[in-house]
């Protein structure tokens, strides 16, 4: 028996790195996927690797009205849900005196506003018992220069977690986040503002950082997050899962 057969998931921000490692895993678990993201070249570039079972709609989770289609959608082809991972995230580099009102507004329009409503509209269509899984990431502990708006919004996603925790437990909906360490995807160079040749150093000094002495792989976090939402981890509800070789551990 596939830990998800049957289930009903949606993950923002599914088009590639963690988000399209998950959906591949949870495919695989049985589960039927609706995948969204802010670019519809990409999502179909992701819909075209799975060969069954997956569902794109192009949306921008800061945007009340891409969720609210999101949602339409799932309501006309499955019409609940039993799995959700609010994925969909931003970060860019700006150091305290350089940070702009826009850069700080991109920031938790995303990760946190994003977050919040993703789940809100999610709850009418969710079925009790169901699982929500949000990615927050290791900087809610850690002091990183440079991402401090990035970093306290992912402390408010892991406060988000212990708060519906509570709020969902009569409807037995779990809720946990999950916080990646440094991870091998295309984010760091793409879409943080860093040099290609900054990246580098990063990725160099993460990996001393880190007691496993690598990056994590996308499959990995997606085999963590499969955990989170099937039944193998009915009794953990509220947590935030570090996955992050140890880097904001010991």
């Amino acid at each position: 028996m596939k830990k998800l057969e049957g289930k009903v998931a949606i993950i923002t921000g599914g088009s590639s790195g963690i988000g399209l490692a998950t959906a591949k895993r949870f495919v695989e678990e049985g589960a039927h996927v609706v995948i969204t993201g802010r670019r519809e070249k990409e999502l179909k570039e992701a819909a075209a690797s799975f060969k069954r079972n997956v569902t794109t709609v192009v949306g921008d989770v800061s945007r009340l009205e891409d969720l609210d289609r999101l949602y339409a959608v799932v309501k006309e082809k499955h019409g609940h849900i039993d799995v959700l991972f609010a994925n969909a995230g931003a970060g860019t580099i700006a150091p305290l005196a350089v940070a702009t009102e826009a850069h700080f507004d991109q920031t938790f329009d995303v990760n946190v506003k994003g977050m919040f409503f993703t789940v809100q509209k999610a709850l009418p269509l969710f079925k009790d018992g169901g699982s929500i899984i949000l990615n927050s990431s290791v900087s809610n502990v850690l002091g990183l220069p440079g991402f401090t708006a990035y970093a306290a919004s992912k402390a408010a996603v892991r406060n988000f977690a212990r708060g519906w925790a509570l709020e969902l437990k009569d409807r037995k909906i779990r809720v946990n986040s999950m916080s990646p360490g440094a991870i091998d995807t295309p984010a760091l160079a793409t879409t943080t503002g860093l040099t290609a040749e900054q990246a580098e150093q990063a990725v160099a000094q993460f990996t001393t950082q880190i007691p496993m002495g690598r990056r994590g792989m996308p499959e990995e976090i997606a085999a963590a997050v499969a955990f989170l939402a099937s039944d193998e981890s009915s009794y953990i509800t509220g947590v935030d899962l570090a996955v992050d070789g140890g880097m904001a551990q010991v």
